[in-house]
């Protein structure tokens, strides 16, 4: 299936992987563009490519907004050729640098039983690490447009990127925001994500366009009702282990379903033990 993006803000372009429904925004300046994640293998990125060139055919930087496969393991091939800088947060890039093999033995086993096809590439695919790694904020010139690059603090993962885009007024979220299925909390620190997202919020007005890091892009009313669910759970969580319950007590009455909220639980436990 060819992949093709869709503009949903000026010169602001997105484009949805339709195997893991994954968002990569294209953003184009005068002569220069931005890529904001890569997908997941080498022939993925190959694709991302040939769609992105249809929209310009301007070099273009690229921004991975975390560290997992389905957000970076495509830098090899759109960056290498010729080299093009790359902007991750620094835990994301010394991840992608110092444990290539960790992460895509990780990626494998998540896919091998869904996906066996999907895993088989992943664990061929050659990583290539940021070149640009960002501490709190990074501001772009892209072609003439102002993009800021933002660490929210901890929430999906330790090291979460967004991207402002304030004179098209969109907000690239990556996996701090979800819309086709739960967040995934496998790598989260649930008591500071709701932090995470409020920081977010912060960078918004009543029309902001925000790209979540799956499915459709949502308006800031979806957003602050997500940020409502990541509080609650928190609260749920708190309570719990104060209480001495079991995580299991929390799965039963939180919000995203049994099973996300089970391993948002145990994170948190862990998060309150000192083990996170």
């Amino acid at each position: 299936m060819s992949l093709r993006f869709t503009e949903v803000a000026d010169r602001v372009h997105v484009l949805r992987e339709p195997l893991l429904d994954v968002n990569v925004t294209l953003v184009v300046g005068d002569g220069e563009a931005l890529l904001v994640d890569t997908l997941s293998t080498a022939g993925q990125a190959a694709g991302l490519a040939e769609a992105a060139r249809a929209v310009t055919g301007h070099p273009w930087t690229l921004v991975n907004t975390h560290h997992h496969f389905d957000h970076c393991f495509g830098n090899a091939t759109l960056a290498t050729d010729p080299p093009r800088p790359v902007y991750a947060h620094e835990l994301a890039a010394a991840a992608l640098r110092d444990a290539p093999d960790r992460l895509r033995r990780e990626a494998y086993e998540e896919l091998r039983g869904e996906r066996p096809g999907l895993a088989a590439e992943v664990a061929d695919t050659a990583l290539l690490a940021p070149t640009h790694p960002v501490h709190t904020e990074a501001v772009l010139d892209v072609g003439g447009r102002r993009v800021v690059l933002r660490h929210p603090g901890r929430g999906h993962t330790d090291a979460d990127l967004v991207v402002h885009v304030p004179d098209a007024d969109v907000l690239v979220a990556g996996d701090l925001v979800e819309q086709s299925g739960p967040p995934a909390f496998e790598d989260s620190y649930p008591l500071q994500w709701p932090d995470a997202v409020a920081e977010l919020l912060r960078l918004t007005t009543p029309a902001t366009v925000v790209v979540p890091g799956h499915g459709e892009p949502v308006d800031v009313d979806f957003v602050r009702a997500q940020h409502k669910q990541l509080v609650d759970l928190a609260w749920l969580i708190r309570a719990a282990h104060t209480a001495g319950a079991p995580p299991e007590r929390v799965a039963a009455e939180a919000p995203f379903g049994a099973r996300p909220a089970l391993i948002a639980a145990r994170r948190g436990y862990a998060e309150l033990d000192g083990t996170a």
